[in-house]
């Protein structure tokens, strides 16, 4: 029994002193990506951006597209900006190509691929992103003009109090104070626990994956990109949160153009956001945006592993990395980590207060009562 535990408790510790090094090298750069996420939040909605991408034109997909590349939303929380950018009268292909580019890069990500894959991956990471935006877009251009678009018009909310983002303004005080809230507040609950999920896989396969065992028995690149595309496509992965497994890959033999596979077609589709396409924009824009997809990160997998550069060091990482200060990468990991906890134990909380106020509400309507709280009340904008 003792060598069982003896065991797991050298395993629990390898894992997470491998989780720990993949967040410290990432944390810099996710502080600095939360940074702009805030500004581009606050300043950049996606109400605003959906006035200029009506036309079903080429110019509207690439506004799409360049509008979309540097947001900081996945596949889950690119849904409602979809919507909005519908309902704003954007084009289909426009909406294509904006739901297809930005879950699968943003500013946080961008800044964390070059932390973990060094800059030539980063930018290749971005040219391939651009490129499945355009290809889905003009698709869907092309192949499906016939489908009627929604006319319904919402107001837009303005990103700092919530209220209608027409008639007022608010002072550069205050939209600061709304970005800091957003980048270290909202974002973090957003992409938090997927990336700690992330960077714990990360670490299990950097602790547990001997590293001659993919090159052993599946040490064709193509295999290995089929079968990252098979994996990812059904599966919610996080831009973000799939770095530390795609540089965990790398470092145990996955060639750099199958988890270029990974990082494209993870973060851009899930079965949430499939049934979203098929019933907002109908059949023929699923099969176009998972297509362009499939293509996209195929062909930009295996065009990667024939470049003179894409060939990883024997720790994983690329060329051309920035190596940061030992204290810098501590100090930073130990701020996420923190911010990520702590708004885990936040929700936790709110969820079980919610859970108490409900059961209280039951109780005092089978009674008879009133709930006194004041839960029920319009929430007041501060």
């Amino acid at each position: 029994m003792k060598p069982v535990l003896t065991w797991i408790a050298n395993a629990l510790l390898g894992i997470l002193t491998e989780s720990w090094n993949l967040l410290a090298e990432m944390a810099p750069y996710l502080i600095i990506g939360f940074i702009f996420a805030g500004i581009l939040h606050v300043f950049f909605s996606v109400e605003r951006i959906s006035r200029h991408l009506g036309k079903g034109n080429f110019l509207s997909v690439l506004k799409a597209t360049l509008f979309g590349i540097p947001l900081p939303l996945c596949s889950c929380s690119v849904i409602p900006a979809v919507s909005t950018l519908r309902s704003g009268g954007a084009s289909k292909g426009a909406t294509l190509a904006f739901l297809v580019s930005t879950p699968t890069s943003g500013v946080d990500s961008i800044l964390a691929t070059y932390s973990l894959l060094g800059p030539i991956f980063t930018g290749y990471r971005i040219l391939a992103s651009f490129i499945a935006g355009i290809f889905s877009g003009v698709g869907a251009n092309l192949f499906d003009r016939k489908e009627a678009k929604d006319k319904s018009k919402k107001n837009a909310v303005c990103p700092v109090c919530g209220d209608h983002a027409d008639g007022h303004y608010h002072s550069f005080g205050a939209r600061v104070r709304a970005m800091i809230v957003y980048s270290f507040g909202e974002l973090v609950r957003d992409i938090g626990k997927w990336l700690l999920i992330g960077v714990l896989i990360g670490g299990a396969i950097a602790y547990f994956l001997p590293s001659n065992l993919i090159t052993t028995y599946l040490g064709s690149p193509i295999l290995q990109m089929l079968l990252m595309l098979v994996l990812s496509i059904p599966l919610y992965i996080c831009a973000t949160g799939s770095l530390p497994i795609a540089a965990a890959l790398i470092m145990k033999g996955v060639s750099p153009g199958a988890a270029m596979v990974l990082l494209i077609a993870g973060p851009a589709t899930n079965a949430v956001t499939l049934t979203v396409v098929s019933k907002t924009l109908g059949k023929r824009s699923l099969f176009i945006y998972l297509a362009s997809i499939i293509v996209t990160a195929l062909g930009m997998g295996f065009l990667f592993d024939l470049l003179p550069w894409s060939v990883a060091t024997p720790t994983g990482k690329m060329i051309g990395m920035l190596h940061l200060p030992l204290l810098v990468k501590i100090i930073a990991a130990a701020i996420v980590l923190g911010l990520i906890v702590f708004q885990i134990v936040r929700s936790i909380v709110k969820g079980r207060h919610r859970h108490h106020h409900e059961c209280e509400c039951a109780e005092a309507g089978e009674e008879g009562g009133s709930c006194s709280s004041h839960a029920h009340e319009p929430a007041r904008k501060e």
